[in-house]
């Protein structure tokens, strides 16, 4: 099913009211991203203080660190359909402000928590309830914010604005990255262990609360002003609405498992199967970054020109053809430093190109009237498998096989299912209007 549901319903309106909706949809996927870094990047950190009672392994608390992590993505579909839902009916605008309320609520209660060591058994579970509530949150997050750019956007930009949402995801991944970095920088390890990793969580606070003014000065969409307009919206059958979301979800595997193999998974996979440091994993991490960065824009302008297909197989192939190689470097002990960075900046830049036509793709998908429910739930669903579950499939299995490749093949073998679900999408450059 290559083309859209039905008729997009895109209009445009005033630059400045596009910038406006741009930056205020942008800045809460930097939050929510950045704080899902985080997470990553502490997780052994985190393993320790909340899942390592007396006497427990290090490697059976990072599982259970990650089947968190998990969890929290298995919570973005119910927030994909309830909050998806509510756009739907009330407004993008006044849902996407419930979000980053919730989100940032969630994220900044994380960094006063009470340890294992406090607590007991009750720490991993209050944990694991703000993981649920932050799953939520995000899942709401991303159909809202995408619509809002891409039904704000000018003729023929909706691949360019859409893929701002893509890129503010690897600005959140960096910064969190970033964050990370700097306090292992300053702080003694015990330091960090014992409260300064409550730091980057804390920060959480002053940025969600600019992001709430930048979206209660957000106006409405003129898609869905105009839905309003209309006595009886159309809406299209359930089952048309399902099939679409199915394939969106195929569409972004992908992308979705490749981009937290490369990008969240990483610092720990380097730490606990090749013996890196804290902050050699880090590094790794920010060129990785660095790399998805370097392509989502270019990657989205492209689509608009040449169409989303021909830009996003281009990354899929090139994952699937490149992961092994480009970790067995990373492998080789003879294997300079700066061919390792190469080969990291490389792995990341191959997911932008998936990433940054992927929102406009996914929007094009659907009809204003389920716009934000089913690009949502494509989105969550395909986050929630292959995503959250990257991190606790990546390290059981490598537990269980003692094989250092899994990560590669992971990757490798998600990118070809979506190579195929791709071939479906229509091959010329998107139109307006349609």
């Amino acid at each position: 099913m290559g083309a859209p549901v039905h008729g997009s319903g895109l209009r445009t309106d005033r630059p400045e009211r596009s910038r406006r909706a741009l930056v205020a949809g942008s800045v809460g996927n930097f939050i929510e991203w950045y704080e899902f870094g985080v997470y990553g990047y502490f997780a052994t950190v985190i393993a320790a203080r909340f899942f390592t009672p007396e006497g427990g392994s290090e490697v059976e608390a990072l599982v259970k660190t990650y089947a968190s992590f998990a969890l929290a993505f298995f919570f973005r579909p119910v927030g994909a359909a309830l909050f998806g839902r509510l756009g739907d009916r009330v407004g993008r605008r006044p849902v996407l402000i419930m979000v980053i309320v919730l989100m940032t609520a969630a994220t900044t209660l994380i960094g006063v928590l009470p340890t294992y060591d406090t607590v007991g058994a009750l720490a991993p579970w209050l944990l694991t309830f703000l993981r649920v509530l932050q799953g939520l949150s995000a899942g709401g997050e991303f159909g809202g914010a995408v619509s809002v750019m891409t039904e704000f956007a000018p003729p023929g930009r909706r691949g360019l604005y859409g893929s701002w949402q893509s890129f503010t995801v690897a600005l959140g991944l960096l910064g969190g990255a970033g964050v990370a970095a700097l306090l292992a920088t300053v702080l003694s390890e015990g330091q960090l262990g014992d409260w300064g990793w409550r730091l980057p969580f804390l920060l959480t606070l002053p940025m969600g609360l600019g992001a709430l003014w930048l979206r209660l000065r957000l106006d409405e969409t003129p898609s869905f002003e105009s839905l309003r307009e209309e006595p009886l919206p159309e809406r299209p059958p359930g089952r048309e609405v399902a099939k679409a979301i199915a394939l969106g979800a195929g569409r972004i595997m992908g992308w979705a498992a490749a981009g937290y193999t490369f990008l969240v998974v990483l610092p720990s996979y380097l730490q606990s199967s090749l013996n890196a440091t804290f902050q050699q994993a880090l590094v790794a991490t920010v060129l990785a970054n660095l790399g998805f960065a370097a392509t989502i824009i270019p990657a989205g302008l492209l689509s608009d020109r040449i169409g989303r297909r021909p830009v996003m197989l281009t990354g899929a192939l090139l994952v699937t053809v490149l992961a092994v190689p480009l970790l067995n470097l990373l492998q080789n002990t003879g294997t300079s430093n700066a061919v390792k960075g190469g080969a990291v900046f490389v792995a990341g830049a191959v997911v932008g190109l998936m990433a940054g036509p992927g929102p406009a793709m996914l929007s094009e998908m659907f009809p204003t009237s389920v716009r934000y429910t089913g690009l949502g739930l494509a989105y969550a669903l395909s986050n929630a498998v292959f995503s959250g579950c990257a991190g606790l499939i990546i390290t059981e299995t490598i537990k269980r096989t003692g094989s250092v490749d899994i990560p590669a093949y992971y990757a490798a073998v998600t990118c070809a299912v979506s190579v195929l679900a791709l071939l479906t999408l229509r091959k010329e450059p998107v139109q307006e209007g349609s």
